[in-house]
């Protein structure tokens, strides 16, 4: 089931305070930024987060869970305390490092004479 677009803009507005928010649809689910930082995955109406050093003190009670088949185990994040959503979205956006550009494919040229 993919999550809606409702849901994805009601997980950025949980952490508006936090930063620059935006969220993008990827494969029917949602990656959500902050400051053009990865912060979360949201699929099926849940929010994962990655297992990471920097949210471990605050999330290792939380439930854990996989955000597409073959996925390593993920944090599930209650995304209704949006206190707690504050504190994760904050860190992570200070520990993760901006996505790297994509490269992008040079054109092949036509027939040479």
């Amino acid at each position: 089931m993919a999550t809606p677009q409702d849901y994805a803009l009601y997980v950025c507005d949980q952490i508006a305070e936090v930063g620059q928010v935006r969220c993008q649809k990827m494969f029917g689910e949602y990656m959500v930024y902050v400051n053009d930082r990865p912060v979360f995955t949201v699929c099926d109406n849940t929010v994962y987060v990655k297992m990471l050093d920097c949210v471990k003190g605050e999330l290792e009670s939380a439930e854990l869970g996989a955000p597409y088949p073959g996925a390593k185990p993920h944090y599930i994040l209650d995304i209704d305390d949006n206190v707690l959503a504050r504190r994760v979205a904050a860190l992570l956006a200070e520990n993760v490092p901006p996505p790297k550009p994509r490269r992008r494919k040079q054109k092949t040229g036509g027939k040479t004479t």
